[in-house]
């Protein structure tokens, strides 16, 4: 078959990796993906394949007569040909030629079908291997130092954008081939829970050390390689060094924008702050905006990149379990009020969610618990498989138990993914989005009665408001009371707040009632309820009047 006639392939849907799968090799000329291909197959038992010998095969001319016929544009359109061609066949180790992976559709068909590998190798190693050998087009003229720098900072950036990185110097072929099968064996392919919306689709990715691959994973989403990067002051400390380096090794500007912790950023006043240093940094409409750490940063970094511009690119990088498992899912940015939470606000997806669970270590253990709460919440609403999940494994969630919490936040997210498709912006006249509310209405009011001053956290809250919604629930005769007991038996197994006597003091019922009156939930004077029938089965309702709510609020330990 001519070079040029190999027909064009519809790529399947991408696959994790199996030891018997395919592995790429990219790199620079002299980088070794040959001769440490060749070893790395006989290892794992592969046949390996040399892309450029497959393209010389099949146009029957050498890679330099091609270029010299019919130029480099018709070899790199061949050549993405051939490996399209070869990436939907048996499992090899394929080796491909240096500037292969710098075509974005070839890139793209290698993370579908393959696991890359870019064999680094620096630039005397390359310089002493590459003496003397001009048969290669891009070594035939100029100064060989001259031209691997320049391939280098060209290509480089792109390069970075493999899964796993192994240099490669000096060392035998051996000992490299030995650091690439390391390299395989301890990659943890980050998992990608799809939220697919009428107009809009993007993956949360779940998986440890992500941040240290956060260029990589954006490199090939962002509209244009410079971002603006939303923080706080904390996060910034533990976790911000990590992803600006991951962003430079693609070649990602950054310019980061710092605020101080807790709720109070997310006021008007800071939003505005937060607006006008932006725009006088200089931001243009392709620009996105990256919120690094918990829901707060989320939320506030979400509105600005809903209204910068009237809405540039949007990234979520959440550092919390609760911000993992909840607020960076589904679209929802916002900024309090002096009456309320969240008064202010949009809905705005993003391109991506990147949640490193890593980041979680850095947890202290109340911070767990109170994201641990939306993940019971999410149970109780409509996944009764979650809930009985979360009684076998929340004590391992919520000790710091890796593979646990990577399957406690896909779990999570794949439920919130549901119902966000089922209703994006809460429109459904029962059910849907709106039961992401359960228990809510109680704890936001909780948490106006504290101001946002840190005292109570918003998972500690949501756990009092599940408490609360599944026993107003028994009060008015939709659920039987042993749910109630279950619920409350696991909350105070793992020391999270399972009713009103968790607070020192009793809490005033006509404060939070006042509170609870000016929720956005809110209709025609009537507040929206989510109520539970059994674990997993959940329902709105706007049939509760305010004073059954205050006499049940002062039988569960109230003062008037």
């Amino acid at each position: 078959m001519p070079y040029s006639s190999y027909p064009e392939l519809e790529p399947s849907n991408p696959r994790f990796f199996e030891p018997t799968g395919i592995i790429v090799l990219v790199g620079l000329m002299g980088a070794g993906k040959t001769t440490i291909g060749r070893r790395v197959a006989a290892r794992l038992g592969l046949p390996f394949v040399d892309a450029d010998h497959e393209i010389e095969r099949a146009a029957g001319c050498t890679i330099a007569e091609i270029f010299a016929r019919h130029g480099e544009p018709a070899f790199r359109d061949g050549e993405r040909r051939v490996i399209q061609r070869l990436l939907q066949g048996q499992p090899m180790v394929l080796a491909t030629g240096g500037g292969a992976y710098l075509d974005s559709r070839t890139r793209k068909l290698i993370r579908e079908h393959a696991r890359s590998i870019w064999l680094r190798c620096p630039l005397p190693v390359l310089l002493r291997r590459l003496a003397g050998r001009t048969g290669r087009p891009l070594l035939a003229q100029g100064d060989l130092k001259t031209t691997l720098t320049a391939l280098q900072a060209q290509r480089h950036p792109v390069y970075a954008e493999a899964d796993l990185i192994v240099d490669c110097g000096d060392d035998s072929v051996e000992n490299s081939a030995q650091r690439v099968l390391e390299a395989l064996e301890s990659y943890e392919h980050p998992v990608r829970v799809p939220v697919e919306l009428d107009a809009h689709r993007y993956d949360v990715v779940i998986g440890p050390d992500l941040l240290a691959r956060a260029g990589a994973l954006l490199a090939p989403l962002l509209p244009q390689k410079r971002a603006v990067v939303i923080t706080d002051v904390r996060v910034a400390a533990l976790h911000l060094p990590k992803l600006l380096a991951a962003l430079a090794e693609t070649s990602i500007e950054a310019q980061v924008f710092t605020v101080p912790g807790g709720e109070e950023s997310k006021s008007l006043a800071q939003y505005g702050a937060l607006i006008n240093d932006i725009l006088a940094h200089g931001i243009e409409r392709r620009t996105a905006v990256i919120g690094l750490g918990g829901g707060v940063i989320g939320d506030l970094s979400g509105f600005v990149a809903a209204t910068v511009l009237r809405g540039v690119p949007f990234v979520q990088i959440p550092t919390t379990l609760l911000s993992q498992v909840d607020s960076s899912v589904g679209g929802k940015t916002g900024l309090n009020a002096n009456t309320g939470k969240n008064l202010i606000g949009a809905f705005y997806q993003p391109l991506v969610v990147l949640a490193d669970t890593s980041t979680l270590a850095t947890l202290p253990k109340r911070e767990r618990i109170a994201g641990y709460a939306e993940i019971v919440k999410a149970g109780l609403i409509a996944d009764p498989e979650l809930f009985a999940w979360c009684e076998a494994h929340g004590g391992d969630v919520l000790d710091g138990d890796p593979a646990a919490q990577i399957e406690a936040v896909r779990r999570a997210c794949a439920f919130k993914a549901r119902v966000v498709a089922a209703d994006e912006r809460e429109q459904a006249a029962q059910g849907g989005r709106a039961l992401l509310n359960l228990g809510h209405s109680f704890a936001h009011a909780l948490e106006a009665c504290f101001g946002y001053d840190g005292r109570l956290l918003h998972g500690e809250a949501v756990s009092v408001g599940l408490h609360l919604a599944a026993a107003l629930s028994v009060r008015l005769g939709y659920c039987p009371g042993s749910v109630l007991k279950r619920l409350d038996a696991h909350l105070r197994a793992h020391g999270m707040p399972a009713g009103l006597d968790w607070f020192p003091e009793p809490l005033s019922a006509e404060t939070l009632i006042g509170h609870m009156a000016r929720d956005k939930k809110v209709h025609d004077g009537r507040l929206a309820f989510v109520l539970l029938r059994d674990i997993g089965d959940s329902f709105t309702t706007r049939d509760v009047q305010m004073d059954v709510v205050r006499d049940f609020l002062v039988q569960e330990g109230c003062r008037y």
